[in-house]
C-alpha cells in the first residue's frame, strides 16, 4: 500500500532506522534521531544503488515521488539517476563559476585599476544597479543578445539614453574578457549594434570667449568662499587638468625643484606633468601653510583625509553666477585647448600632450610625459600670464582680442 501523509508524519524514531514503504522502490528511512529520509532502491547494469530524494518535511511525500518517476524514467532511457545529479551539480557549480558578475568583477578589478577613483566607482555602481541583479548569476556564456537588450531597454526607460549605451560598452568589455579567459565563446553585445536610442553628444558647457574667459577670471578672484576651493578654482584654469586630477592632487605630487606637478594620467595610463606658471607656484605657497599637513593639496571642508568634493568647484561656479549650461569644471580644458590654439596659436599637439590626451608623433609612437616639455613650460607661463590679462581687460571694462603669438616655437 502506498504511504499517506498521515503515516509519513506520524513515523516516531525507534531504537534503529526502519524503513516505511511506498511503492515503485521509494521508501521513507526513519533515523534514532528523528530524521526522516526519502531513498529508492533501482538496479544499473547490474548493480543495486540507492538514490537520494532529500528529507522530510522540506521535501513532501508528493516531491519526492516527482523526483522517484523522474528517475525512473532516466533508468528506462539507459541513464544513471545518481551519475546524472552527480552530473548536474558540477555543471550548476562550474555556471556559478562562470557567472557574469563573478567575471565582471574579475575584469573590475584587473582591468580598471589604473583607473580614477571616480571612474572606477561609477562603473562598479552601473554594474550593481543595471547589469548584476538579472545577468549576475547567469553562465556568462549562455547569455544572449535579446536578454543584454531587455537589460538595455531598461536603462532607456528612465530617460538615460547615455547610461544605456555606457553600460552595454561596460557589458562588452566584460564579455570578451570572457572570451580572452577561455570563459565565454563571444560577445552578444555586438549583435545590438543600432538597437539601442541614439544620443545625441552633449558637451560639457565651457566658456571659450575672450571676453568671457576674462569674466569668470575676475569672478573667481572675488570669490568668498574657502581659500581651498578658490585655489582649486583658480589652479583648474591654469592647469586645465582633468577635475578629478585637481581634486586628488597630492603635496608628494608637486615637485618643487622642477616647478611642475607629476600626474599619472587617468585615463590614458601615460604619466604627465604639468609646468606651474609663476603664478601657480604663488597658489600652492599660499596654500601650503594652510593645507600643507596634510596628504591632499584641496582637502574636503569634511575632513582634511579625504579631497575636496566632487561638487566643489562645480558649486563654487554656481555661486559665482555660472549655470551648468555655461560653464563646468571640466570646461576649463575645452577654454585652454581653444583660446591656446585660436588666439595664442600654440600647435595642437603640444596643446593636446599637456591635456594629457594620447597623442602620437609621426612615426606612431606615443609621446613620453617629458616630450616638448621646455615648449610646454613655456605655454603654461604664456597662458597664466594671458588669463591675467583677460582678467586686467575685465576689471577696465575692456576686450582683448586677436592673435597673441605662437610662443612655442
Amino acid at each position: 500500500m502506498p504511504l499517506t501523509d498521515r503515516q509519513v508524519k506520524a513515523a516516531k524514531p525507534r531504537d534503529k532506522k526502519y524503513k516505511l514503504a511506498d511503492e515503485k522502490g521509494m521508501f521513507l528511512e526513519v533515523r534514532p534521531n528523528g530524521s526522516k529520509y526519502w531513498r529508492m532502491k533501482y538496479r544499473f547494469q547490474g548493480k543495486e544503488k540507492l538514490a537520494a530524494f532529500g528529507v522530510y518535511p522540506e521535501v513532501t511525500l508528493a516531491s519526492a515521488r516527482e523526483q522517484r518517476d523522474s528517475a525512473r524514467q532516466q533508468l528506462a532511457q539507459g541513464i544513471d539517476p545518481n551519475a546524472a545529479k552527480k552530473a548536474e551539480k558540477q555543471a550548476g557549480r562550474a555556471a556559478a563559476e562562470n557567472s557574469f558578475e563573478l567575471i565582471a568583477r574579475e575584469w573590475f578589478e584587473l582591468k580598471m585599476k589604473d583607473r580614477s577613483k571616480d571612474h572606477r566607482a561609477r562603473t562598479l555602481r552601473s554594474m550593481e544597479r543595471d547589469l548584476f541583479p538579472t545577468l549576475g548569476k547567469r553562465p556568462v556564456n549562455d547569455i544572449s543578445p535579446s536578454e543584454l537588450l531587455q537589460v538595455l531597454r531598461k536603462i532607456e526607460a528612465r530617460g538615460t539614453i547615455e547610461t544605456a549605451h555606457r553600460v552595454k560598452q561596460t557589458a562588452s568589455a566584460v564579455f570578451r574578457y570572457g572570451v580572452a579567459t577561455s570563459r565565454c565563446e563571444r560577445d552578444p553585445s555586438a549583435d545590438l549594434k543600432g538597437a539601442l536610442a541614439t544620443h545625441k553628444t552633449k558637451h560639457l558647457a565651457a566658456i571659450t570667449d575672450p571676453a568671457e574667459a576674462g569674466r569668470l577670471m575676475l569672478a573667481i578672484e572675488g570669490y568668498t568662499g574657502t581659500p581651498v576651493v578658490k585655489a582649486a578654482l583658480q589652479c583648474s584654469a591654469l592647469w586645465f587638468c582633468r577635475p578629478g586630477e585637481v581634486r586628488h592632487l597630492e603635496w608628494a605630487q608637486v615637485n618643487w625643484d622642477e616647478s611642475r606637478l607629476e600626474f599619472a594620467a587617468e585615463k590614458t595610463g601615460l604619466d604627465h606633468v604639468v609646468p606651474l606658471s609663476q603664478q601657480s607656484l604663488e597658489i600652492l605657497h599660499e596654500l601650503k601653510p594652510l593645507t600643507g599637513r596634510h596628504r591632499f593639496v584641496f582637502p574636503s571642508a569634511r575632513g582634511a583625509s579625504r579631497p575636496l568634493s566632487e561638487n566643489g568647484v562645480r558649486t563654487a561656479l554656481r555661486t559665482l553666477g555660472y549655470a551648468n549650461d555655461q560653464m563646468t569644471p571640466h570646461g576649463f580644458r575645452a577654454m585652454a585647448r581653444t583660446l591656446l590654439d585660436e588666439v595664442l596659436g600654440y600647435p595642437p599637439h603640444i596643446i593636446e600632450q599637456q591635456l594629457a590626451h594620447a597623442v602620437q608623433d609621426a612615426m606612431g609612437r606615443a609621446y613620453n610625459r617629458t616630450q616638448h616639455l621646455e615648449q610646454r613650460r613655456r605655454m603654461m607661463q604664456h597662458w597664466a600670464d594671458y588669463l591675467d590679462q583677460l582678467k586686467a581687460a575685465a576689471k577696465a571694462g575692456n576686450v582683448v582680442t586677436g592673435n597673441f603669438g605662437n610662443k612655442a616655437v
